[in-house]
């Protein structure tokens, strides 16, 4: 999934949802910020039966902070749809940001 994602992302066949560009804005985070991290990430979570198409939270470290990014994969189309983005919060996440903490 990740190659296929970065593909897309590569040849510029991705869009911006509404959501995300508003989060980010919120948050202080660059669309090229989330570029980055989409392309060096790594998934760590997938979401084979999201409402859409199959998506998967990536993570990276850009610029030492770490970031979550939602992604959506329209295989069919070659489309990349980037959902949400966000500074996952230490509370929800352990240390490496990489795994959620058990309730």
């Amino acid at each position: 999934m990740k190659n296929k994602i970065n593909f897309c992302v590569r040849k510029g066949q991705f869009e911006w949802r509404k959501h995300v560009l508003i989060r980010l804005q919120q948050r202080n985070i660059t669309q090229q910020e989330i570029i980055k991290a989409i392309l060096k990430g790594k998934i760590i979570e997938q979401y084979p039966s999201a409402r859409f198409f199959p998506s998967c939270l990536i993570f990276a470290r850009i610029n030492r902070k770490p970031v979550h990014v939602v992604v959506a994969l329209d295989e069919k189309n070659s489309k990349v749809y980037i959902i949400t983005a966000y500074i996952p919060d230490i509370k929800k996440f352990d240390e490496s940001f990489e795994r959620r903490r058990k309730k």
